[in-house]
């Protein structure tokens, strides 16, 4: 007994462990993507084209991922689903591709393409801006494009993603570089922190950092790899 009141003790200081309290970076950083009257086939044009970077090299970057048939893969931001069908075709029948979003326009438009090429390995989920909406334990890789500037509470969203990843799982992280003198106008005025900022954040969450990889054709993205311990 007198070994057991410690322990339960400890445990139950565990579970009373108060919630990360996190601010928001910036207020009404999505709104834009909350509107119902999201207007799909605009962002369609402005995500899948040739003036896209990470568009052009898509094929690149999934393959940074290592996906394999029966893996589950989450999608954080999937957006008009550039790399939603891809994964689904890498992860197969067997596999899962989770679509992460906060606009319920963008699932709908996702459901309806999975609906329409009979992918039915595509799950779509509804997240609020704080979370990722992902059960614990439950994919592979996670995969993050373009938005993680979109984060409005950083750590408590990466922390979501960390327990989302089983043991020795990883997340690829692709964002816009930002460096004051260099970086165009737009990423300075659009993108809240540059590279080091964003693995200090990643790794204050509890993840791993692995290494920075090159892809050839990226010349204002970066791609960092983490992984769960």
């Amino acid at each position: 007994m007198r070994q057991t009141l410690p322990l339960l003790f400890l445990l139950f200081a565990a579970c009373e462990a108060p919630a990360i309290h996190e601010a928001p970076v910036r207020e009404g950083l999505n709104d834009r993507f909350l509107d119902p009257d999201l207007d799909v086939e605009r962002f369609e044009v402005a995500f899948e084209g040739e003036s896209r970077e990470v568009w052009r090299e898509r094929t690149a970057i999934q393959e940074l991922l290592g996906l394999k048939p029966g893996m589950a893969v989450a999608d954080i931001g999937a957006g008009t689903g550039l790399f939603t069908f891809p994964m689904a075709h890498a992860v197969g029948k067997q596999g899962r591709v989770y679509a992460v979003e906060i606009s319920p326009v963008f699932l709908e438009n996702l459901k309806a393409q999975a609906q329409q090429r009979e992918v039915s390995q595509v799950q779509t989920v509804l997240c609020p801006e704080d979370d990722s909406g992902l059960d614990a334990n439950t994919i592979d890789r996670a995969f993050v494009c373009d938005t993680y500037h979109h984060f409005t509470y950083p750590l408590t969203t990466t922390s979501s993603i960390l327990r989302a990843l089983r043991p020795g799982g990883q997340m690829l992280i692709v964002d816009f570089e930002r460096i004051e003198g260099v970086s165009r106008d737009w990423i300075l005025g659009h993108v809240r922190a540059g590279k080091e900022t964003v693995r200090a954040e990643i790794e204050q969450a509890g993840f791993r950092f692995l290494r920075e990889i090159q892809v050839e054709g990226l010349e204002e993205n970066y791609c960092l790899l983490f992984e769960r311990p």
